[in-house]
């Protein structure tokens, strides 16, 4: 199984994502847009792994999502990575919260511990909206002019820490959720 940790979005969020994006999706059509079910932040790409691995990497989350009440989320603006002239990818931000970062760290302490390499790339999260073919080329372009002045804010609550996997499909991948570990102080 091909898998990665994520955190879910409220299905409101994603709907409201998935409206205030749609001259982004008209302006460059032919691009890798994320269909609006498949909205959310990545924590972490885990990869190829078995079942038994799985649960126990649910098991770790648990200990790690225990310390952590339900966090809030303001999803807001639209970026690029790495940049706007240069853009791979274009997403939504994620407002800043200490929360969300030690819970990230809590994440991979968690997926050390089972022989994962650490992902040696800082935390930034976001929600990807798409991959763009031709980085930097005409559609970033026609992606950022669409941009300016466009308004994206959605609020979600992190109140699991999914362990999904990625599935082939003829639309692209699907994802399907193996485990949903919910945060929770005295679960």
């Amino acid at each position: 199984m091909r898998c990665f940790i994520a955190i879910n979005l409220a299905d409101a969020a994603r709907e409201a994502i998935a409206a205030a994006t749609a001259p982004l999706r008209a302006a460059a059509p032919g691009e890798r847009w994320v269909p609006p079910d498949r909205l959310h932040i990545t924590a972490r790409f885990i990869g190829e792994q078995d079942a038994a691995f799985v649960d126990r990497l649910a098991s770790g989350l648990a200990a790690a999502a225990r310390r952590y009440d339900t966090i809030p989320l303001e999803l807001r603006g639209v970026e690029a990575f790495p940049t706007f002239r240069r853009a791979r990818v274009i997403a939504v931000g994620v407002g800043y919260d200490p929360k969300l970062e030690l819970l990230h760290h809590d994440v991979e302490v968690a997926c050390m511990a089972l022989g994962l390499e650490v992902e040696g790339r800082s935390f930034r999260p976001h929600v990807t909206l798409a991959r763009l073919a031709a980085p930097g080329g005409e559609s970033a372009r026609v992606i950022r002019a669409s941009a300016r002045g466009l308004r994206v804010s959605a609020a979600s609550v992190v109140e699991t820490i999914d362990i999904m996997e990625s599935v082939p499909s003829v639309q692209g991948r699907a994802y399907a959720r193996l485990a949903a570990v919910p945060l929770g102080r005295g679960r």
